[in-house]
C-alpha cells in the first residue's frame, strides 16, 4: 500500500474516532462542545453536571503532545470546569481564550495545576474558543494580507497542493522584480501545533513591506521567500504535528520525502535561490515550560562552519532588538548540547541542516520562540509581530555584512 492511501485510511480512522467520542457525549447537553472549525482539536471523555473531562487528540501522533482547541456554546451564565485527564497541557499563561470565533485571543491567566481549568461565561458569551495558545490559519493569513493590500513587493503564490488538496501558500517579497542581491528563506509550522510562529512573521513580512529605511532596503535588495504552512492540512485539521506518523515535516528534508510540502521545497528553493539564499530561517515554539521553553535561542545547526555565523546574527539581534521580549545571545543552544544532540535527529533531516547545504548559503538556523512567556514578558500577537520586527532588522545588518 502507498503512503497516500495510508494516510487516507489514517484520515478516515480519525473521523471514525471523532464521530465515536461524539456518539459518547450525552445525548442533549446544556451546552455544546464541538472542534467543528479550522485548528479544532479535543477529545471529550464525559461530562457530568458542570465538569467536563477531555484529552488531547492524538492522531496519527507518536506518543504524547499538548496542543488543544476546542469551542463552548450554550454556557452563557455558566461556570464550566475543565479537567485534563492526560498530564499538564495547559499554558504558563493558562489557557487563551476567544470571543470572536479565532480572529482574536487573551491568556486567562495560570492556573493552579496546569491540568484543569474553570470559566465562568460572560451572559452574553454565546461562544467562546479555549486553546493550548492562539492558533493561525489560512484565515488568519487571509485577513492579514487583506490589510497589506495590493503591494508590487509581496506576490502570492501556491507552492503545492497537501494531501488533502489544499492549496500550500508561498509569499515572495521585497526586490521580486529583476535579481537581488540576497535571498533569504522563511519557513513557519513544519510543526503545525507552533501557531505563536505565524504572528512573528507577519511582524517579518510588514517590515520587508514598510515605507521605512528598513523596508525600503529590503525591497531594493533582498527577494525573501516565506512558506506560511509548511504543513498545512495540520494547520487547518488541528493536528499536533509534532512526532507526526510516518514522519515529522522537520524531519522530512530528504530524498525520500513523504510530504508534498516538503517535496516541493527541496525542488523549489535551490531553482530560485540561484546561489544567492545567503540566510534561512525556520521558525519553531518549544515544549510547554522551563528551561529552554520561555526564552527565544537560536538551535545551533550541526554543521560546524554555520554555528560562528548563528552567534554572529545572535549578537546582532541582541544589539539591535527594541521589543518588549528580550533575546540573549547566550540562550543559544549550540549543536551537541542539551536535546540538540545527533540522536534527536535519526529520522531523518531537518529543514535548518537541509538549508545549511544549499549553495550559497552562509546561515541557516532554527529560532525557538515560545508559547507564552519570555522570560517574563508575555508573548501575544502584538509582542510577537514585535519579534518579527527585530528579525528584520537583524536580517537587514546581517546581510549588510555578508559577501
Amino acid at each position: 500500500m502507498n503512503f497516500t492511501a495510508k494516510y487516507l485510511l489514517a484520515s478516515l480512522f480519525c473521523v471514525l474516532v471523532g464521530i465515536s467520542n461524539v456518539h459518547a457525549l450525552p445525548a442533549n447537553p446544556a451546552f455544546q462542545i464541538d472542534t467543528n472549525f479550522p485548528s479544532g482539536n479535543i477529545v471529550v471523555e464525559k461530562i457530568e453536571g458542570d465538569t467536563v473531562n477531555v484529552r488531547t487528540d492524538l492522531r496519527d501522533t507518536e506518543g504524547w503532545w499538548f496542543y488543544w482547541c476546542f469551542r463552548v456554546r450554550g454556557a452563557a451564565g455558566k461556570t464550566l470546569t475543565f479537567n485534563f485527564s492526560e498530564n499538564t497541557p495547559i499554558g504558563v499563561r493558562g489557557p487563551a481564550a476567544s470571543f470572536d470565533e479565532g480572529t482574536t485571543w487573551k491568556w486567562l491567566g495560570k492556573t493552579a495545576d496546569n491540568k484543569s481549568f474553570s470559566y465562568t461565561f460572560p451572559a452574553n458569551a454565546e461562544s467562546v474558543r479555549f486553546s493550548f495558545g492562539m492558533p493561525y490559519t489560512e484565515a488568519n493569513l487571509k485577513t492579514f494580507l487583506t490589510r497589506i493590500g495590493k503591494n508590487s513587493a509581496l506576490k502570492q503564490e501556491t507552492l503545492c497542493q497537501s494531501h488533502k488538496g489544499r492549496a500550500v501558500e508561498q509569499l515572495r517579497l521585497g526586490k521580486v522584480n529583476g535579481e537581488p542581491k540576497f535571498r533569504v528563506l522563511i519557513t513557519c509550522r513544519a510543526h503545525c501545533c507552533e501557531m505563536m510562529t505565524s504572528y512573528v512573521a507577519e511582524g517579518l513580512i510588514e517590515s520587508a513591506l514598510a515605507n521605512d529605511p528598513d523596508g525600503k532596503w529590503f525591497r531594493k535588495n533582498v527577494e525573501m521567500l516565506v512558506i506560511p504552512f509548511v504543513d498545512k492540512d495540520g494547520v487547518e485539521d488541528g493536528d499536533q504535528g509534532k512526532n507526526r506518523r510516518p514522519r515529522d515535516h522537520n524531519r522530512d528534508y530528504d530524498t525520500n520525502s513523504v510530504h508534498p510540502e516538503t517535496r516541493a521545497i527541496q525542488n523549489f528553493v535551490p531553482k530560485w535561490s540561484a546561489g544567492k539564499l545567503r540566510l534561512a530561517i525556520d521558525l519553531h515554539c518549544p515544549h510547554i515550560r522551563g528551561d529552554y521553553n520561555e526564552f527565544i535561542y537560536l538551535v545551533g545547526n550541526s554543521r560546524p562552519e554555520i554555528w560562528p555565523e548563528q552567534e554572529r546574527f545572535g549578537k546582532i539581534l541582541e544589539r539591535v532588538q527594541t521589543g518588549p521580549l528580550v533575546y540573549h545571545a547566550t540562550n543559544n543552544l549550540p549543536f551537541g548540547q542539551k536535546w540538540n544532540k545527533a540522536a534527536n535527529y535519526t529520522a531523518g533531516t531537518s529543514g535548518a541542516r537541509w538549508a545549511g547545504g544549499l549553495p550559497g548559503i552562509k546561515l541557516a538556523t532554527t529560532i525557538e520562540f515560545p508559547y507564552a512567556n519570555v522570560l517574563g514578558g508575555e508573548v501575544n500577537a502584538d509582542t510577537a509581530r514585535a519579534f518579527g520586527r527585530d528579525l528584520a532588522r537583524s536580517i537587514r545588518e546581517y546581510l549588510e555584512a555578508t559577501q
